[in-house]
């Protein structure tokens, strides 16, 4: 038809592109929303939460004067923690497709080609790393590191040993100290009971996920505790020491210091809590109750989060 406007919006794009014939790299191809779920946005948002956990906390009642700081770190590290997750999504694509539970995954399902995962996971991670160091380069060689160790040692450790729980809640835990770093720029005390808690929470939290999904595991190959140990006594008492751990670890911030009694009070509660949910788990291990304690998981740390926040807030408002 004549008048179609279509028909000239189509010579006008052949006329741009033979004037022009550059194209956009092979990693920009894909739509937004292909690369928001390649990026784990989940687990993204939970590392920027521990990440700005510590940094509260290392900044306390100064918080304010550091904000602009605040924000270019821990927006740079969750841009690192999606770009590793792209870079974990394409060593695993193949195990992905055999799962239930990830077969229908941006790579798995053919909507973003390895080529493109690749460049995007190396752009997000090297970009992120950028903006770290522009608050601290301590904090964005500890980004780097984390980077490596859950792409290039956790993830090929899954289809190796059941220790890659424990390997795998290294780079997990490492977050929340680096918050602590990016704010006082050196990796003290402060830093390693951060990564002290973190690393107790993640095993409970990674626990209760292998035990739910202990079949799709096995179909992938991969060595989960669940799956090696089907019996499930190993996993209950990693799971009720860890959760003890935490329970004890979380209350270092206040003997050492670095909280008052508001945080007390609330990692006691939120201890406890973890702890009800991963004794009903270990005493009766139904699915429910493991999602049970995958939830409680989920709760803690935004929970220790407001729990620090108030306490900042009730140090300054005794000031």
């Amino acid at each position: 038809q004549r008048g179609d406007p279509r028909r000239g919006a189509d010579a006008l794009r052949r006329l741009i592109f033979r004037a022009a014939p550059l194209r956009f790299p092979p990693f920009m191809n894909g739509s937004l929303q292909s690369y928001y779920r390649l990026s784990k946005p989940g687990i993204a948002r939970m590392v920027m939460i521990t990440a700005a956990l510590g940094y509260i906390m290392a900044t306390q009642r100064h918080f304010a004067g550091y904000w602009q700081n605040f924000l270019l770190a821990v927006a740079g590290i969750g841009m690192a923690a999606a770009g590793s997750a792209a870079l974990n999504n394409l060593l695993e694509r193949r195990i992905d497709a055999r799962m239930q539970r990830t077969c229908h995954r941006e790579l798995p399902m053919g909507r973003i080609a390895p080529v493109q995962a690749l460049g995007y996971g190396l752009m997000m991670s090297m970009f992120g790393t950028a903006l770290v160091a522009l608050v601290s380069v301590r904090a964005a060689g500890l980004v780097l590191l984390t980077n490596f160790l859950y792409v290039l040692v956790y993830t090929p450790m899954k289809r190796v040993s059941w220790l890659n729980t424990t390997i795998g809640a290294i780079p997990g835990a490492l977050p929340m100290s680096i918050g602590w770093v990016a704010a006082n720029d050196t990796v003290d005390l402060g830093a390693w009971i951060l990564f002290i808690i973190m690393f107790a929470w993640q095993h409970p939290h990674f626990y209760a996920i292998a035990w739910l999904y202990r079949e799709d595991y096995k179909r992938g190959g991969l060595r989960m505790l669940s799956v090696t140990h089907p019996d499930g006594a190993l996993l209950f008492i990693q799971v009720i020491l860890y959760s003890l751990m935490l329970a004890a670890v979380s209350l270092m911030p206040f003997f050492t210091g670095l909280a008052h009694g508001i945080y007390l009070v609330g990692a006691i509660l939120l201890g406890a809590y973890m702890l009800v949910y991963s004794f009903r788990f270990v005493a009766k291990p139904t699915d429910h109750n493991a999602r049970r304690l995958l939830y409680s998981s989920l709760i803690y740390l935004p929970g220790l989060l407001v729990v620090v926040i108030a306490d900042v807030l009730g140090r300054m408002a005794m000031s």
